[in-house]
């Protein structure tokens, strides 16, 4: 495993060395490290000591911008260019101290926590420098309104030192160029729903005679960027977990959605294409739930909510099997497989309902969801990775030839079709836009028309089947 340390520079000829001997002499055990100097068009000579400094350490990646673009874009770019697992941010002055990086590691390394926070103020035994008081009041109050728009309850946003995993590292796709990079990243990684700890750091503050850069207007970019940042989401491309997250702001059909098939389900339950949790939150009080994803930040959010309790089990399948799956699933003596708007992507859909019916006793239950109606195959679906969208007859016959006896087939959803074919057919959106999740809010009471009596269309086909 690697560690990248991203050193943000900008005219720091007096103590890149030291910090530089600092960062390498620093012991990680188990751990590698690479030292990423991006120079943010430095003009004190700053770029001639690290060019003299790469030339006798190979550890050393400069990264030699050719303008002045600030440190959020030094970040940015240092982000790019590393390739450690994990990844922490160094100031090029002296205020912090590379020893603590076990400190900062620790949780992460632990299991506990995806992104790690160095805090001044929590403090550590080694002290920090007593200096600016007003400074003081301004961190404080950044970090409170940061708090009060994420939901967070740091005690110090603007810390230099925070340690995250790649994960998280990649999602971020930072903006900001200046200062404002503290409270962007501690927006997006609360909107990513990361694990995030505190630890308490020394500080040796600088004087403005000494150097120090961050002034008044900085504050007020913070506070900007909070609000800019305040609801942001994953970037467009991931289609799916945007998508995935404003369907979580909707419980009450979530739970509808759930109430549909609830009384099928066993006590060992397989979920396959857990996502961030939406339905999965419903099944832990079984004896058994297997949470499946192959997306690396769903199964960190499934950690995150549900990694504490002794019956849940995090895992990661791909469809069709591998022959040491099976066997595993074969363990697991499940009784149920729950499969909610997974199959349509996957091109072999026969092939993982097969894998299915092996992975369940005779009598074992089957609970599935797909996109209905393939007169509606517009952009969203293209964009989702949608293979397909079924019909009610040769949905069953691909159940039914896969080994199960259909118990149940209906559709559901019939209040959401016209947004669906509106957006996708007709606007050719990539994803469905967040004020129209706001509008199907207020459709929910239409479901209920839904319960005694299923409509002859709709957004989706549930089955419910038996293994034979």
């Amino acid at each position: 495993m690697k560690l990248s340390v991203i050193m943000p520079v900008h005219n720091e000829r007096r103590t890149i060395r030291e910090i530089v001997s600092r960062v390498l002499a620093v012991d990680l055990g188990h751990l590698t490290k690479e030292l990423i100097i991006v120079d943010d068009a430095s003009t004190d000579g700053t770029r001639e000591v690290i060019r003299e400094l790469v030339a006798t350490h190979p550890d050393i990646q400069p990264v030699f911008l050719p303008q002045n673009r600030g440190k959020g874009a030094a970040v940015a770019q240092g982000i790019r260019v590393s390739t450690g697992d994990l990844l922490v941010i160094q100031d090029a002055d002296l205020e912090y101290d590379p020893a603590e990086f076990p400190v900062l590691l620790g949780p992460i390394l632990a299991g506990h926590a995806d992104v790690v926070y160095g805090s001044r103020f929590q403090g550590s035994p080694h002290g920090r420098r007593v200096l600016y008081f007003w400074h003081s009041v301004g961190n404080r109050l950044l970090t409170l309104v940061s708090n009060a728009f994420t939901n967070l309850n740091l005690t110090d946003m603007e810390t230099c030192y925070k340690a995250m995993t790649r994960e998280i590292a990649g999602r971020l796709d930072l903006r900001s160029r200046r200062f404002g990079i503290e409270p962007e990243i501690t927006c997006k990684v609360a909107r990513l729903k990361a694990r995030i700890f505190e630890v308490p750091i020394s500080y040796h503050g600088r004087t403005y005679g000494e150097g120090k850069k961050i002034g008044l207007k900085d504050g007020f970019q913070a506070l900007w960027t909070i609000l800019r940042f305040a609801r942001w989401e994953a970037p467009a491309a991931d289609v799916g977990t945007v998508t995935l997250r404003r369907m979580a702001r909707l419980s009450s059909y979530n739970k509808w959605l759930h109430d549909r098939f609830d009384a099928y389900l066993g006590r060992r339950i397989f979920e396959v294409g857990s996502g961030v949790g939406n339905q999965t939150t419903y099944f832990v009080e079984r004896e058994r739930v297997i949470a499946s994803d192959i997306e690396a930040h769903y199964l960190r959010e499934l950690r995150a909510r549900l990694g504490d309790r002794s019956n849940v089990r995090i895992a990661s399948f791909r469809f069709p099997l591998s022959d040491e799956d099976r066997e595993d699933l074969r363990r697991e003596r499940l009784d149920t497989i729950v499969c909610l708007n997974v199959l349509e992507h996957i091109e072999a859909d026969r092939a993982t309902l097969e894998d299915f019916a092996a992975a369940l006793p005779s009598g074992g239950h089957l609970v599935l969801l797909v996109p209905a109606m393939p007169s509606l195959y517009g952009s969203l679906d293209v964009n989702l990775n949608h293979f397909r969208r079924y019909e009610p007859t040769g949905l069953r016959s691909l159940v039914s030839a896969a080994g199960f006896a259909v118990d149940t087939i209906r559709y559901l959803n019939r209040p959401g079709v016209v947004g669906w074919w509106l957006n996708s057919k007709v606007l050719r959106r990539k994803v469905l836009p967040r004020q129209q999740a706001r509008v199907f809010r207020l459709l929910l009471p239409l479901l209920r028309l839904e319960q005694e009596r299923a409509p002859s269309w709709g957004m989706s086909l549930l089955v419910l089947a038996r293994r034979l």
